[in-house]
């Protein structure tokens, strides 16, 4: 039976060196697709960090194996963005995944619980993270509460 490896992405939406967090994580996409049967990539599309994560993991894939992994873009609600550009997000990603269909839940509240909902399905969780406040730093607390392995870029040497 295949073994299906799941890793959740979170970071700040802005990076001041992205060259150098994409080194990093590549890194890590490397040693999953090296070391693993087969990988989900769970990503949002919120800023730079999710930017960094996509182009990653497609680089990682042509360059070393793309047979054993799958980027899966995990949106908390339907955007305009993502309506008005169906076909090319369905090009770039191999999944696309929506997780709150409930138009009366507010955005803020939506993607708290998209979040945690990739949490909860991730056997890893990576990020960047920096700043003790935001979004990324809640949802890093809240794997942490739920025992998952987190690796936080931020405390490597990028420098």
């Amino acid at each position: 039976m295949l073994q299906i490896y799941k890793v959740a992405f979170f970071g700040h939406r802005f990076i001041n060196n992205v060259f150098k967090v994409e080194n990093l994580l590549k890194e890590q996409i490397l040693k999953l697709l090296s070391e693993k049967s087969y990988v989900e990539f769970l990503v949002g599309r919120n800023g730079d960090f999710d930017q960094c994560v996509s182009s990653s993991v497609i680089s990682v894939k042509k360059s070393y194996r793309d047979d054993n992994s799958s980027l899966i873009l995990v949106l908390p609600y339907l955007t305009a963005e993502f309506l008005n550009n169906k076909e090319s997000f369905s090009k770039y990603y191999d999944e696309i995944e929506i997780t709150c269909s409930d138009k009366y839940v507010h955005p803020k509240a939506a993607f708290k619980i998209r979040n945690r909902q990739m949490v909860d399905r991730a056997d890893l969780v990576i990020c960047y993270v920096e700043k003790n406040e935001g979004g990324a730093r809640q949802t890093v607390r809240y794997a942490t509460e739920q025992g998952k392995m987190v690796i936080n870029l931020a405390e490597k040497d990028i420098e």
